[in-house]
């Protein structure tokens, strides 16, 4: 029997191999033979992928052909093939690689992966590195997570189950034996990791792990992000070991929680995967996919993004095999497509998959049916967006927010914002702020990003002196990257402000502040009949400014209402700080006025950020859409031309799950500025399935859609 150190220890010449005869099909796959036409590589070409997650169980009834005829009957390009979690599903000779009670000598793996490749599938090797059983722990302590105590962490649900750490030689001497295994044996075309990076920042005690900075600190955070980036490279030269355009790609379905640097993990990975497979019905609001999709965006620059959409019960109450509401996995899927990645359906096991519960079958055939119609207008080129949003990992991982304000809140606050005054808009993060990134978009907004480097101020400073307006709010750029409180915000100068004195929230069950209107302007247009708005929570002192347009009012006892009035009515502290220097805008709000709307719901406060969202960022919206209802709307440059997607949230299940059903809504009436020189041949509603007139003017087009149910695509043909 081999030696097991030496078989961990195997290097690179052992996995490089030529193309193998597949043992099952006997059908020889060249790496040539599914290369993509011309120079775009395969992975692009990609509009449908499927999943069936396997189980332990699955060896003993799952049918491999009918498998195999469903993902191809629904046109997925690509599947993925479990080669183990927790269980090897082939006949595996690594050391502590554990075959499931039902596999027996059968190679279940080669058998689904010939099935698909067969078919003309791409298939995708999927793994999970981030538990072993107790044998493993035995044989080799060092490779498992600690608590302080020196114990190994076991899985809350399953407790003969131990978590492995990322620093150890677990991910550089076991995970690689498997994936060298795999590629001598089989012909795949990527290397998938599940439960890897974690999606929060893990806290080890282990011998390699004591020696790390402290744990959730952002010197950390660099050793992880280094980490992260040894692993990925890697496992990606593993995988072009037998064919060189095979790669490999992690779980990075955090959105804006992501732990690992999303700039650094951009810039290496070929296929962003987004594991956000449905939400949970606790208050998280049906656009979490879509906000998932601008990360994806922000990062990926036109490069393979997926989201996942678990057909089954997603929620802190999961019924694996149970299909949930098919308006919910619609609209999720709905959400993948509009926002730029590609839709990705899941399902567990083969009994939930071709068992017990069907009805998840038919869904998925009559969805990737309609998208297989028109496949071209799906493929993106740019966004039309004019506003960007600047997404603070760092923030979002190190910043002490007061009582529980989050970085999700904010970005649900703002986000409900933008969408109630139908603005087109993108991600930015906040490591991608060079200024022939930012040109593109005539306001910047920073959502309380609390953590900016000196560099990035400086960034944010010459976006500003080219004509860029920007909007921030409570204590953005208050700290530096390494979570260091400045004696000034950062960008003071750009805001023209200074702190004057730490962060003020309310007491007990006083009032937020309120904001006098001191002067009309364009921000408070709407407000009638009042001379007070509701502020924010929290907000950091300013500085008195000159001519201001909104001034504090302090807040005061909310009970019991006899004490309940203001002592203070009028003060010279601002509520916002406006400035116009050139085509440059900007706008400071002290308080966390994002995270105060999303918390309380105040309409108010909702007109107001809007209101101020039109003024910095002008008059000149590439993409305007009217019409009634709560929306969600994307523009892009596609191949054949332009194509505005709708999404209809104007549901009583918008902001809890599970959507039951659609009520629709009418007339949308859409103007779109074309580039120069384009001229637009016809417009298509795809979902309608129809023609529909519009009206061109100069580089303007015109056209209405007559209703969106849950869903619409007008794809314009232009040359």
């Amino acid at each position: 029997m081999i030696n097991r150190r030496s078989f961990l220890k195997a290097g690179a010449a052992a996995g490089t191999l030529a193309a193998l005869t597949d043992p099952l099909s006997g059908t020889a796959h060249a790496a040539a033979g599914l290369r993509a036409a011309g120079d775009v590589p395969w992975l692009r070409t990609l509009r449908r992928i499927g999943q069936t997650n396997i189980t332990e169980h699955d060896p003993a009834v799952m049918d491999v052909e009918g498998w195999a005829n469903y993902w191809a009957r629904v046109k997925a390009g690509a599947v993925f093939v479990s080669v183990t979690g927790i269980l090897a599903c082939y006949p595996t000779t690594v050391p502590f690689h554990r075959k499931g009670k039902y596999l027996g000598d059968r190679d279940f793996f080669g058998e689904l992966n010939a099935a698909a490749r067969k078919r003309g599938m791409r298939t995708i090797a999927r793994m999970s590195p981030d538990l072993n059983w107790g044998d493993a722990l035995a044989a080799h302590p060092e490779w498992f997570m600690r608590d302080e105590q020196g114990q190994a962490l076991e899985t809350p649900d399953t407790p003969e189950l131990f978590q492995t750490c990322m620093f150890t030689g677990y991910m550089t001497d076991y995970m690689p034996a498997i994936m060298r295994e795999i590629n001598t044996r089989y012909d795949v075309d990527g290397f998938y990791m599940n439960g890897w990076p974690m999606f929060n920042l893990p806290v080890c005690y282990c011998a390699i792990c004591r020696k790390l900075p402290p744990a959730k600190t952002p010197a950390y955070w660099e050793k992880f992000n280094d980490r992260v980036m040894e692993l990925w490279k890697l496992y990606d030269g593993i995988a072009k070991e037998k064919n060189a355009e095979a790669f490999y790609f992690a779980n990075m379905g955090g959105g804006i929680h992501a732990t690992p640097n999303l700039a650094q993990v951009g810039a290496v990975a070929q296929w962003f995967q987004a594991d956000n497979q449905g939400r949970g019905g606790q208050g998280e609001p049906v656009w979490g996919c879509t906000q998932q999709g601008r990360v994806c965006r922000a990062i990926m620059d036109g490069k393979m993004a997926a989201n996942v959409t678990g057909s089954w019960s997603t929620g802190p109450l999961r019924w694996r095999e149970s299909f949930k509401s098919p308006a919910e996995v619609r609209m999720w899927l709905n959400e993948t497509a509009a926002s730029g990645m590609v839709p990705y359906y899941h399902v567990i096991g083969a009994e939930a998959g071709m068992g017990e519960d069907q009805r998840w079958e038919k869904f998925g055939e009559e969805y990737f049916g309609w998208t297989a119609k028109h496949d071209t207008h799906f493929k993106n080129k740019r966004t039309m967006a004019n506003i960007g949003v600047v997404i603070g990992q760092r923030t979002n991982l190190f910043y002490q927010a007061p009582n529980d304000m989050t970085m999700q809140r904010n970005m649900d606050g703002l986000y409900s914002a933008l969408l109630e005054g139908r603005f087109f808009f993108d991600f930015v993060h906040e490591d991608r702020l060079e200024l022939e990134r930012l040109t593109k978009y005539a306001a910047l907004i920073l959502p309380n990003i609390a953590l900016l480097s000196d560099e990035q101020c400086a960034q944010l400073r010459a976006y500003v002196e080219q004509g860029g307006s920007l909007l921030a709010t409570f204590e953005t750029s208050m700290y530096s990257n390494q979570n260091h409180r400045r004696g000034d915000i950062g960008l003071a100068d750009v805001l023209g402000i200074h702190a004057a004195g730490p962060v003020i929230g309310r007491r007990g069950n006083s009032n937020p502040f309120y904001a006098r209107i001191e002067r009309q302007h364009p921000i408070v247009q709407g407000f009638t009949d009042t001379n007070w708005l509701p502020g924010a929570e929290y907000r950091l002192p300013v500085a008195a400014v000159e001519n201001p347009v909104l001034t504090v009012v302090p807040g005061f006892v909310a009970y019991p209402p006899e004490l309940s009035y203001p002592p203070v009515r009028q003060t010279t502290e601002p509520a916002v700080v406006l400035r116009e220097q050139g085509r440059s805008r900007t706008a400071y709000f002290p308080g966390n006025i994002e995270h105060s709307l999303w918390i309380g719901g105040n309409t108010d406060l909702s007109h107001l950020l809007q209101n101020t969202i039109r003024w910095v960022a002008g008059d000149g919206a590439p993409v305007r859409i009217e019409g009634d209802g709560l929306i969600e709307a994307f523009a892009w440059e596609t191949e054949p031309g332009f194509a505005v997607h709708v999404l209809n949230y104007t549901n009583p299940n918008t902001h809890r799950g599970w959507l039951r059903e659609f009520y629709p809504i009418g007339e949308q009436r859409v103007r779109l500025q074309l580039p120069a020189g384009r001229t637009v041949q016809r417009v298509a509603l795809l979902r309608a399935e129809k023609e529909i007139p519009f009206r061109a003017s100069g580089d303007v087009v015109e056209f209405a859609i007559p209703s969106v149910e849950d869903y619409e695509v007008a794809a314009l043909t232009a040359s």
